[in-house]
């Protein structure tokens, strides 16, 4: 592997960090508390293949004490570089991880191997950061916590999410982003099929 450009790592953070990642914070915790719900969120510009949705999160919810999985595609040099300059957060294997990134193709090959919490810590489990082609208000129908009567989201596939649902308390939550655009599927929320 290749050194990156330390220009490059230094590069792609929040051009105003305090309020660039107040408005990043407070568009996660809006499209977590009300699944299905689909924000812009900016700020952070990683390299590729990472989206600005993706860095910004990994910018407000990423710290020293933070373990990050990267999927196989997003395990580069410069992403490497670039989260340890901007967060400090440590690389880890999937089933260590406190947030894994990558596509869901790659995640969902090391789902079972990741923390889904225990009985009692149930908090003690994965959030995944999915990057998806797009983002669209269509699909299987959502109910739950934080949302009013239901609501839709194109997820990348049906079963691994409604199994999770089955599990809640423990499981996982999951934030999709796409562009400069964030949804979010906690635990919570039940998953009733297609549209």
């Amino acid at each position: 592997m290749s050194e990156p450009n330390v220009a490059d790592a230094m590069g792609g953070g929040f051009a105003n960090p305090p309020r660039d990642a107040a408005i990043a914070f407070r568009a996660a915790l809006d499209v977590m508390a009300r699944p299905g719900v689909i924000r812009e969120i900016s700020g952070g510009h990683p390299p590729l293949p990472l989206s600005p949705a993706a860095g910004s999160l990994l910018l407000v919810l990423c710290d020293p004490e933070t373990r990050v999985y990267l999927s196989p595609s997003c395990d580069t040099d410069a992403i490497r570089a670039w989260l340890r300059f901007h967060t400090g957060a440590p690389l880890v294997a999937a089933d260590e991880a406190d947030f894994a990134l990558g596509p869901w193709d790659e995640l969902c090959v090391d789902l079972g191997k990741m923390r889904q919490g225990v009985q009692d810590y149930p908090d003690r489990s994965v959030t995944l950061i999915v990057e998806m082609d797009h983002l669209a208000a269509e699909g299987v129908r959502l109910t739950g916590p934080g949302i009013q009567a239901e609501a839709y989201l194109n997820l990348p596939e049906t079963a691994a999410f409604v199994a999770n649902a089955r599990r809640f308390p423990l499981g996982f939550d999951t934030f999709f982003t796409s562009g400069s655009q964030i949804a979010a599927l906690p635990r919570s929320t039940r998953i009733e099929g297609a549209s």
